[in-house]
């Protein structure tokens, strides 16, 4: 009997348990239901002009319609709240230094790292000097987005599980998520200057002439068929440290699968613009593919905006836009087309503090002596006391410490030219001069512009401000001292300054993020970080071979060049280098000599095991050479080595192997052959550990992207529904298809203004940040095979309307 009783009430337990455990989940999926967004219904939104509408298509792809601009962009601020408020969340604070708030002290270091910039204070400050205009429709942006946040039946399901509420949005937060791009785009500025004065110091000028050169063959400017580069001989010696083995004497991995050393100099972005005298519709064809990081949510959130044109018309607007701000980023108003890249000029300077014991507290800048403005700025952390952090802050920018020296961080970003919105006018810009006066004049991080109108006009200038600056050449791009005059800023170049290409011969242009110029106006932008060149090279060819005569799908398949142009000659390097005599009696070098001959696409092609061992061996030489430099300059900064030093490096590289000057071959190896040997053999040892065939190794294998939203490794039982089977992706760095297993191709945009309905779009990601939402991942696979679907909204499918 007492049996009985006990097995029934286990029973009763077992199933109360499972009654618990299912209502458990039935609540969070209906919290997780209540987060989503609303897409159809009647929406009661006080202050519209007229009203407006959001009309998603199959796919949540959104045509905002209104009676004014200002209407349209509080549908576009609740819009953007309801699918990627903690996206937007994590880009204001990101660049606010405000992460701990949400994830606790092991967010501390990024914060106070970013914290000392204050871009919270100066965004206040920008926002008193904004014209009316602007930030009367910034403002009514951010009503929408906070009512959409409000709309939403639960918060994001993101605060849930941190267990901290949103924070409402404000118009300091949209000029904050414009600065955390600065963050983005030009952060490398910063390690780079500091691994370049690492560099003067441990080489001659002769040394460093050679080792970083200006230009290379690769280049491939704008106003020139190409650089000419100085002939500059190799010097008699390397610098001490080439060559030398790391300090533990340890190797470095070739082939690591660490954030550091994922894609060495890898920097992003193309655009290419195609004159309307070689296009069929007589219009401008403009593409652009930006490289950013390939997370979940996509960075960029694709729409298209409809509007009164203040003319008895409408203007319609179609691209990306970047969630936390009002306006489209890249696309086309049906009359001008334009897209971005990274510029890499360089706005930033580090400029080497001086001090004098009878001056105390104060420091000597290239404006002279003057005692620097403390801030205290305060963290909030979750579940800890705030800290405090102590800004130091020069004329000339906030100081920094570093190898034992105080710099002031004179940059760009600091400055009240940094942030505006007038990235909006290019919404109304008629003709491409319109557009290329009104770039000039936004508040970005200084961009590669390229754009064409439906005259058939194309054009390159910079977005975003130029400082004015006293000609310095190379010596800018190194730490500048307090008696350096050379670089000084003297304000802020003027529009009609700027430097522009307009209609070349060519009926083309390219950007991808090397020198844009190779005469006048190329010492107005300096070089910060220039990119090798290689892609721009490749693209420029690819445009000429279109031939006289093209169309939107055969421009847009340019982004999808995955020929291994670049890597070519370093596969024939390792050909050679594995001759008779070195794969004698060494089976897995025969194996990787017959790889290398058989499975060689010539591209960066998943199947290919050639494509992997070419690139893994030309940066096991990078290892072998610089890591004992690379060890040196870390400790200045853990971003400082060689590749931010140059992006040219591959290039030095190459000719010291070809030529072989006796100096230069590094003690421990007998020749020049066993050095290149030691750079294979370190490869086969990293593709065959574990016990791995080497035939197994593809660039497939390596170049894996499992695009994830940031919770799917905090809450692994939602791993699964926040993160994509993992993709291997053909496409490198070196060539137009940028791809990476974290960093890519962030969108894929080609349109002729005015012919929009042939454009074409594919992004990483869907609409949605919300992984119930069937816009998660809509898009995904298109972009994975580079299917070109089309630019503009479908039919809609569900219509939400914004009445007063």
């Amino acid at each position: 009997m007492q049996k009985n009783r006990l097995g029934m009430w286990s029973k009763r337990v077992v199933i109360g348990l499972v009654v618990l455990i299912l209502a458990a989940v039935a609540g969070a999926w209906l919290y997780l239901r209540g987060s989503l967004a609303q897409l159809e219904g009647t929406v009661q939104a006080p202050g519209l002009e007229a009203g407006a509408s959001v009309a998603r298509d199959a796919h949540g792809v959104p045509l905002i319609s209104g009676g004014s601009r200002m209407d349209v962009a509080y549908a576009t601020g609740f819009v953007h709240a309801q699918e990627r408020y903690f996206q937007m969340d994590l880009l204001r604070r990101v660049s606010a230094g405000e992460l701990s708030e949400l994830f606790g002290a092991r967010a501390l270091p990024l914060d106070k790292s970013h914290r000392l910039h204050r871009f919270r204070a100066r965004a206040e400050l920008a926002l008193k000097t904004m014209p009316a205009a602007d930030r009367a429709l910034l403002e009514r942006y951010v009503e929408g987005v906070n009512a959409g946040l409000r709309k939403l039946g639960a918060k994001p399901f993101e605060y849930a599980l941190i267990g901290m509420p949103p924070r409402a949005w404000s118009a300091a937060d949209s000029l904050l998520v414009i600065w955390a791009m600065y963050f983005d785009l030009q952060g490398s500025q910063e390690p780079r200057e500091l691994a370049r004065g690492w560099f003067r110091d441990h080489a001659t000028e002769e040394q460093r002439a050679f080792l970083a050169p200006e230009s290379t063959q690769w280049d491939a400017p704008l106003d020139a068929s190409s650089v000419t580069a100085a002939d500059i001989a190799i010097p008699a010696a390397p610098p001490a440290w080439w060559g030398k083995p790391k300090a533990d004497g340890g190797a470095a991995h070739t082939d690591p699968k660490v954030a550091a050393a994922e894609f060495l100099n890898t920097v992003g972005s193309n655009n290419w613009a195609v004159a309307g005298g070689r296009s069929d519709t007589g219009a401008a064809i403009v593409s652009d593919d930006m490289h950013l990081g390939i997370q979940l949510p996509a960075i960029w959130y694709r729409l298209a905006l409809q509007f009164p044109d203040g003319k008895g018309g409408q203007r319609r607007v179609v691209g990306v836009t970047l969630p936390g701000t009002p306006a489209v980023v890249v696309g086309s108003n049906g009359h001008v087309a334009w897209g971005f890249t990274n510029s890499y000029g360089d706005y930033l300077d580090l400029i080497a503090l001086d001090t004098d014991p009878a001056k105390r507290g104060q420091v000597r800048t290239q404006a002279g002596w003057e005692t620097p403005v403390v801030h205290e700025e305060t963290i909030l952390i979750k579940g800890e006391p705030a800290a405090k952090l102590a800004v130091r802050e020069t004329s000339l920018g906030p100081i920094r410490e570093a190898a034992g020296r105080s710099y002031a961080i004179h940059w760009v970003a600091h400055t009240p030219a940094a942030v505006n919105l007038n990235a909006r006018n290019l919404e109304f810009a008629d003709t491409l001069a319109q557009a290329m006066a009104i770039a000039a004049t936004m508040g970005i991080p200084a961009q590669n512009f390229v754009g064409g109108d439906d005259k058939g006009n194309i054009g390159w200038t910079i977005a975003g401000a130029l400082p004015r600056r006293a000609p310095a050449g190379v010596a800018a791009t190194y730490p500048l001292s307090a008696d350096d005059q050379a670089g000084v800023w003297t304000g802020w170049l003027k529009p009609e300054e700027y430097p522009k290409v307009v209609n070349p011969a060519s009926g083309q242009l390219a950007t991808a993020n090397s020198r844009q110029l190779a005469n006048a106006g190329a010492e107005l932008l300096g070089d910060g970080g220039f990119d090798l060149g290689a892609r721009t090279h490749q693209v420029r060819d690819d445009l000429t071979a279109l031939g006289p005569k093209t169309d939107v799908k055969k421009v847009y398949a340019i982004t999808l060049d995955d020929r291994a142009v670049f890597l070519t000659a370093w596969r024939e390097r390792a050909m050679a280098a594995l001759d008779a005599k070195a794969v004698e009696g060494k089976p897995l070098r025969a194996e990787a000599l017959k790889l290398l001959k058989d499975s060689w696409t010539g591209k960066a092609s998943v199947d290919s095991v050639g494509y992997r061992i070419t690139r893994a061996y030309m940066y096991a030489l990078y290892d072998i050479l610089f890591e004992s430099a690379n060890e040196e300059m870390a400790k200045v900064d853990g971003k400082a080595n060689m590749a931010a030093v140059t992006s040219r490096w591959p290039v030095v590289v190459a000719r010291v192997l070809d030529e072989k000057p006796a100096a230069w071959l590094p003690p421990q190896y007998a020749s020049w052959q066993a050095l290149q040997l030691a750079a294979l053999d370190r490869v086969i040892a990293d593709l065959t550990k574990d016990g791995k065939p080497l035939a197994s190794a593809t660039w497939g294998e390596r170049n894996t992207a499992a695009s994830a939203h940031p919770f799917a490794a905090v809450v692994p039982v939602l791993g699964k529904y926040l993160k994509v089977a993992p993709d291997m992706l053909p496409g490198d760095q070196h060539m137009p298809r940028v791809s990476g297993p974290s960093f890519g191709q962030s969108e894929r945009l080609t349109v002729s203004p005015g012919h929009e309905k042939q454009g074409v779009f594919n992004m990483p990601g869907g609409q949605s940040g919300h992984p119930l939402s069937p816009y998660f991942l809509d898009g995904r696979a298109d972009w994975v095979s580079g299917r070109d679907t089309p630019l503009l909204p479908g039919p809609a499918a569900h219509t939400l309307t914004f009445v007063k």
